[in-house]
């Protein structure tokens, strides 16, 4: 799995490139987010432990949405206003995670 990166803005272009190599997760008000769709609710929370230990191993936390079989993270920098690398990376390892 990657390791979380700095704490810095990414330029535009660099968001742009990751949401292109990654499809499933959408831009927008300085965060990215994606849904992902699970048989039912045990499923669900299964990721959701998952997503949480890695979260906190790296101390960045995703915002988490769970309705029933269905998980939705937002990810972005508060602390920076925006999205830095380790909202990529730990994207990446949520994507390996479901």
């Amino acid at each position: 799995m990657p390791s979380l990166g700095n704490m810095s803005l990414l330029p535009d272009e660099e968001v742009e490139k990751f949401v292109e190599a990654h499809p499933d997760w959408l831009w927008a008000d300085a965060a990215i987010t994606r849904t992902y769709v699970f048989s039912d609710f045990s499923e669900s929370m299964g990721f959701v432990n998952r997503v949480a230990r890695e979260a906190e191993k790296a101390n960045h936390h995703p915002d988490i949405e769970i309705r029933w079989n269905k998980v939705t993270l937002t990810l972005s920098t508060h602390s920076e206003g925006g999205l830095t690398s380790r909202d990529l990376d730990l994207a990446d390892i949520a994507d390996g995670l479901a």
